[in-house]
């Protein structure tokens, strides 16, 4: 059984509006690889759809979804594993460091904010590690999912480490009001200011999936020099749009967040939130989630996959804003070249990676 069945609306997608606008080599740099579904247990702090999609993601999986999606493509992606409660860090890591040795791939770190700064540059330093992946479900239990501050979860010891490391930080911010909250804004800025030799990316634009979420976030972190932005999970075409009106196409990075964005959807936005519409049934029971909603045939039939629509909605975005073929690469690859030489990576040639298509 094939891991994805690429329908002749997928091929119609892909042929027309993904594959002459993106470069010939990509660089994906937000992916998780893991062998078996991570544990959940307690109050859920972040959404639980994802879940839907892959109960795992080993590496096999990951390269197979890159040549089913991306045929005649080059494709690097950056690999760390998938934050959860209760999930064994080691094994997680090990595991991450393992796939990146035998693929040659780049990788980054799960970090718990218990982490001593001794033990975080030592685990770094001995598997080969570019950075860190922090996430808000390792902040302590005692705080409320809203009240979670990115200096919760990303200690200032760490950052220090990553600062004079000059390695990457993949943060996923917090709190409900996302990007344009104002905490949220005011360490972001910090950051900015303190740790002038790290690799900061903000991950979803800062989860700004729809227009309320912007705010005035972006003019104010427009006048950064340094932060990074990826477009993972995200299909705001208006998002998108004002991000690269804000940044310019130097500071910003491809990223998917597979397996997740294999999902068969097309997002909408009602009453300012995000929702997901899927094939009804295809995902399961997903009546009392309200980030989803389910469609019927034909309608149903037209979906195609998630990855393709975040693509797409960046070259609309694109498109109104002047971008050139040169800018494009900048965000689909050498952005990130750029970041992990940084890091002290060396991006393969494609002569390395090549996908063939089927």
């Amino acid at each position: 059984m094939a891991l994805i069945d690429i329908t002749a609306v997928d091929r119609t997608v892909y042929n027309g509006r993904i594959q002459d606008f993106i470069p010939d080599s990509l660089i994906d740099v937000h992916t998780h690889v893991f062998p078996e579904a991570p544990p959940i247990s307690g109050p859920a702090r972040t959404v639980t759809w994802p879940s839907r999609v892959a109960s795992c993601n080993p590496i096999e999986d990951l390269d197979e979804t890159a040549r089913l999606l991306f045929p005649g493509k080059t494709y690097t992606p950056v690999i760390f594993g998938f934050p959860s409660d209760d999930l064994d860090l080691a094994a997680a890591n090990r595991y991450v460091a393992t796939a990146a040795r035998q693929r040659k791939y780049p990788a980054l770190m799960l970090a718990h904010p218990d982490m001593t700064a001794q033990g975080l540059e030592q685990q770094l330093k001995q598997n080969g590690f570019l950075g860190i992946k922090v996430y808000l479900t390792f902040a302590p239990r005692y705080i409320p999912a809203p009240e979670i501050r990115i200096f919760d979860f990303l200690t200032h010891e760490h950052l220090e480490v990553c600062d004079r490391l000059g390695l990457m930080v993949m943060l996923h911010i917090p709190r409900s009001k996302r990007i344009k909250d104002p905490v949220n804004l005011a360490q972001l800025l910090e950051i900015e200011k303190r740790y002038r030799n790290l690799q900061l990316v903000v991950a979803h634009v800062g989860r700004a999936y729809v227009n309320d979420d912007i705010g005035d976030a972006l003019s104010i972190l427009g006048k950064t020099k340094r932060m990074l932005f990826d477009i993972s999970a995200n299909t705001n075409d208006w998002v998108f749009e004002q991000l690269i009106r804000s940044v310019g196409s130097s500071r910003i990075l491809y990223g998917s967040d597979l397996p997740i964005v294999r999902m068969r959807m097309r997002r909408i936005e009602r009453d300012g939130h995000y929702v997901n519409l899927v094939p009804r049934g295809l995902y399961g029971d997903v009546s009392g989630d309200p980030n989803m909603a389910e469609l019927d045939p034909p309608e149903s039939g037209q979906l195609s996959f998630f990855i393709y629509e975040e693509i797409d909605a960046f070259r609309e975005a694109a498109q109104r804003t002047g971008l050139t073929d040169s800018d494009v690469e900048r965000v689909f690859r050498k952005n990130a070249q750029d970041m992990l030489t940084a890091c002290g990576f060396a991006v393969p040639g494609e002569s390395n990676g090549k996908q063939e298509g089927r």
